[in-house]
Parts: C-alpha cells; structure tokens; sequence
C-alpha cells in the first residue's frame, strides 16, 4: 500500500520552477497577441463593463454573422496578468463563426477571489448582449475556476445570460481552492477558510443541465491533474454532464494552444 501526502504545497503548485524556458512563454505571448489584434479587422478593444481600467473586455467578431460567443477567461492565479496576453487564443473560435470576448478583471490583493467572481460574470454578461445566440465559456487555471463558478449553484450570472450557456470548459483549472491557504499565496490572494469553501466549484453544486469539460495537460503537476479530475469526479454525483482529460505532453503553459488550432482536440470539446 502506497500513501500519498502533499509536503511542499508551494512547489505542487509552482508552474514556472518546473517548466523548461519557462521565462520565454510570456514574450511570445505578448508578441502573438499583439501581432493577431494587428492583423484581424473586427477587432473591438477596451470594452469597459465597470469602474477602473481592469474591467474591460477585448471582442473578436468573425467574417460573416456570428453563431454564437465564445468567452476566455484568462489565468495567473488571480494574481497577474490580462486579457490582452491571450488575444490569438480567439484564432480557433472565430473560425468556427463564434465572437469572442476576452475579459480582464481586477486582481488579488486589491479585491478578493469572491469579488473577481462578480467582475468576470459582470463581463459575460456584458459581452453577451453584444453578441446572440449560444454561450461557450473557457477558461484557464484561475481562469478555469472562474467559469466553473459560473455554473456552481447558484449562478452569478443573470438568469437570461446563464440561460444561453452551453458548455463551459475549464483548462488546468484550480476547483478546490483550500490547498492554496498552505502556500505562500495565501496572504497577496486575502484567502482564508471561509472564502475558500464559500468559492471552490467542487465543493458547491453544480446548476441543473450543467455541461462541463476539464481539460489538463499530462505533463503538468500533479495537483492540477488532480484537481482537473477531481471536479468532474464529483459533479458527475451531482448530475451534472462531465467529461475530463488529459493532453498528452502538454504542460501548463502550452496546454492552452490548441485554441488557436479550429480542429483540434480541445476545440472538438469546446463545440463538439
């Protein structure tokens, strides 16, 4: 019999530390990004949907009328970063004739997690009335927990929002979030016991009719695998429609590429 216990809660959760020429990963970005908003013409940018420049989203239309939108919630912990480093992730989605949207929020310590909740359901909802149709939301790591909550019961979203999504995939996403008060992060993300329950996807219901896929490198960290299979595990209990997987050979900076790519794997997910 083998047992298994966390020691050092910092590194399970430490991406950059154990990624090859990880510090390459945020130039290309930034370049790739840059170069997508350039070349692609209906490019809407800085839409505000609250006070203060965070809270704003960036919209993609695509050639033609749209079948739907797509929105990307990007990651960093809810620490870092913004909307405008993931602009050519919308490559694979407008081929598929979706808008996408892609939000930025505060972040953590000026709001908590709970208050980013409302800022990201707040952009969805905004964006939403831009664009008819479906709803596919995606995020990634943080950005994964995020559009877990949108689903968790009940919604944040308002009703006639939350009515049109039709499935949310959460890529490398953290849904327990009660690990993290064991590491350093705990004090910039404000994070206490009762926050942590209060906005953790696998310890919430999910909304009925949910259609949720979570989608993991397998050459990420142990942990994100684990939580990627952990809230599918139990959302299956609680009737919601899942599904988990693992790409093969992707860790938790390239796992997000395929969205780019219109027939990959992950966009098979995203709109089967």
């Amino acid at each position: 019999m083998i047992f298994h216990r966390l020691s050092d809660y910092d590194d399970a959760y430490a991406n950059g530390p154990n990624i090859a020429r990880a510090d390459s990963w945020a130039p290309k970005w930034t370049d790739a990004a840059a170069a997508f908003r350039a070349l692609w013409p209906a490019a809407r940018l800085g839409f505000p949907y609250g006070q203060g420049a965070r809270r704003v989203f960036d919209l993609f239309l695509p050639e033609g009328e749209s079948r739907g939108l797509f929105v990307f919630v990007h990651g960093g912990y809810w620490l870092r970063n913004d909307g405008s480093l993931w602009s050519h992730l919308a490559a694979g989605p407008l081929a598929r004739g979706y808008a996408v949207a892609i939000p930025s929020y505060r972040l953590c310590p000026e709001v908590r997690i709970g208050e980013i909740v409302g800022d990201v359901a707040t952009a969805i909802a905004e964006a939403s009335r831009l664009v008819a149709g479906p709803l596919v939301l995606a995020g990634h790591s943080a950005g994964g927990h995020l559009v877990s909550r949108m689903i968790c019961a009940p919604s944040p979203l308002p009703s006639d929002v939350f009515a049109r999504i039709e499935r949310v995939v959460s890529i490398s996403g953290v849904h327990d979030l009660r690990p993290l008060l064991r590491t350093e992060m705990k004090e910039p993300l404000r994070l206490d016991l009762e926050e942590a329950r209060r906005e953790s996807p696998a310890l919430l219901e999910p909304v009925p009719g949910a259609k949720l896929v979570c989608w993991v490198g397998g050459a990420e960290r142990a942990e994100f695998r684990r939580q990627n299979a952990l809230l599918a595990n139990v959302w299956t209990g609680l009737g919601a429609a899942t599904a988990a997987y693992e790409a093969p050979d992707k860790h938790h900076f390239s796992v997000v590429d395929e969205l780019e790519n219109a027939g990959s794997g992950l966009m098979g997910a995203l709109f089967g």
